[in-house]
């Protein structure tokens, strides 16, 4: 087993959002929920509406939470919050200032947060393994409070965020930054996530073992094989097993 083409399973990086766990609530509630605290009455699809407008525009004209551009995803976000609100006939600056503040914070209380039931269980069972888990995730730094208070942080050796990284998936350099953390070849690891080219395809394209999480069977890639695709994370340690010693 000693040539690198059948070297032994070491490591498991996961993504987070959509794969271990997911936004409870639309963004829409969420935002109108906070807006009814200080006295404001929105209807949340038109808010939901404005958030996806002012998200896409921001992501373009900002990337990574505009860390090229001296933001950052504290700014990125509260920037974002405001301008939703504001195509929502809210002119109140210091009102403005308010909600995207609280908004911020709050969304690390882990009530906005829906752990998946296969979640925890899959952490656990690659863990007794003997694998080591870390995190690559295309988020801000905010999801290691998220991880504590959703009862996940404390089965990962590592968490890299893009944020913190200064580059998103499906830049491989945020991989590269994981396996120095790893300290091991491509080779001897694997990534769970659910987006095609973000997760399976930039992972697969540095060697590391990618699997597709596809819960809704949504994915109509066919250049996927089957046995890197999975429908619940109950079938990711049996798959893992295939690739240790």
């Amino acid at each position: 087993m000693g040539s690198v083409m059948h070297a032994s399973l070491r490591w498991v990086l996961w993504d987070v959002k959509d794969t271990l766990l997911k936004v409870r609530a639309s963004v829409g509630e969420q935002y109108c929920k906070e807006a009814a605290r200080l006295g404001l009455s929105l209807s949340p699809e038109e808010v939901d509406a404005a958030f996806h407008r002012t998200y896409q525009h921001y992501s373009s004209r900002y990337p990574n939470y505009g860390i090229a551009q001296d933001l950052n995803g504290q700014s990125w976000w509260m920037g974002v919050v405001r301008d939703t609100f504001s195509k929502c006939k809210v002119q109140d600056p210091a009102l403005l200032d308010t909600m995207a503040h609280n908004l911020y914070h709050n969304f690390c209380n882990a009530e906005n947060w829906e752990v998946f039931p296969d979640s925890k269980a899959a952490l656990e069972r690659c863990s007794s393994l003997g694998l080591k888990l870390g995190v690559v995730s295309n988020f801000d730094s905010r999801l290691e409070a998220i991880l504590r208070v959703c009862g996940l942080r404390s089965h990962f050796s590592f968490l890299i965020t893009s944020e913190e990284a200064g580059v998103a998936k499906p830049n491989t350099a945020i991989f590269d930054q994981a396996l120095q953390k790893c300290g091991v070849h491509a080779a001897n690891v694997a990534h769970i996530g659910d987006h095609y080219v973000n997760d399976y395809l930039t992972a697969r394209s540095l060697g590391i073992h990618g699997f597709l999480l596809d819960r809704k069977n949504k994915n109509n890639q066919h250049d996927i094989p089957s046995e890197h695709r999975l429908s619940s994370l109950k079938e990711l340690p049996s798959r893992l097993q295939q690739h240790m010693d």
